[in-house]
């Protein structure tokens, strides 16, 4: 997460809104990246296990890593 620290919120939600596949999934990603709410009590909030939030962050921070 430490990588976008020099990225806007607004370049995020962009960068999310164009590339993270599923509704799910971008909320998943703006509620991490931008609100840096921990995996824990976003598992909570989707009904999820931690393992599989710690997935969806893992594979679609790879994704946008590629495009900045």
């Amino acid at each position: 997460m430490d990588r976008f620290t020099n990225i806007s919120n607004t370049q995020l939600t962009v960068l999310i809104d164009e590339w993270v596949k599923g509704e799910r999934d971008r909320a998943i990603m703006k509620r991490r990246l931008i609100d840096r709410i921990r995996l824990e009590p976003l598992a909570e909030e989707f009904e999820l296990s931690v393992r599989h939030i710690a997935t969806i962050v893992q594979k679609n921070i790879r994704i946008i890593a590629e495009k900045t």
